[in-house]
């Protein structure tokens, strides 16, 4: 005889013993810091005390170490950002040698290549951190594009009732309140 499919559909696997999360290295909190004041991996892993390719390796590894990656380097970039319109407003003071005084430089290449290299990476996290959907971008877009409809539908009215009394021409309101102000001047 046959075995029967309908045990053998109902049977179930054996469960696995739940695994227990695996416990954050110590570096990993340094490490972050780090990331999150220079921008640079090589940097923030010698600092935390670890090879840059373990670095690499957790990330790919651990969907929440390289969620915290993104944060702190948009982090990063955001301190960077901020340096850079600090640069470009004051400039850095730069004293020659055996110069009294200082000249004021306002080189930003660096900076400005390092932002322009990383600005696709810091939206797309930035987007992720503040977790907007598409659904509330196109809210945002459409209530924007109806304000600017608004606006521009007020400034053409404007413009035509402007044109209409240069030209002497008879609004339909204009009509109502000017016969009302003749009913008021004469006597009854």
């Amino acid at each position: 005889m046959a075995p029967s499919f309908r045990v053998a559909l109902t049977a179930r696997a054996p469960r696995k013993p739940a695994r227990r999360p695996k416990p954050t290295p110590k570096w990993v909190r340094p490490f972050l810091a780090a990331l999150a004041d220079t921008s640079n991996v090589s940097a923030a892993a010698r600092k935390a005390g670890i090879a840059t390719s373990a670095v690499y390796e957790r990330r790919r590894a651990d969907s929440d170490f390289n969620r915290r990656w993104q944060v702190a380097l948009c982090e990063g970039y955001d301190n960077l950002e901020m340096e850079l319109l600090h640069r470009l407003r004051t400039g850095e003071v730069k004293v020659a040698l055996g110069a009294r005084k200082g000249s004021r430089s306002f080189d930003n290449a660096t900076a400005l290549r390092l932002l322009a290299a990383h600005r696709d990476s810091t939206t797309r996290s930035r987007a992720l951190r503040d977790n907007v959907d598409a659904a509330t971008i196109r809210a945002s877009i459409d209530r924007k594009v109806a304000e600017m409809r608004d606006r521009v539908l007020a400034a053409k009215a404007a413009r035509e009732a402007a044109a209409q009394a240069d030209a002497g021409v008879v609004v339909p309101g204009q009509l109502c309140i000017e016969h009302s102000r003749k009913d008021a001047d004469e006597p009854a």
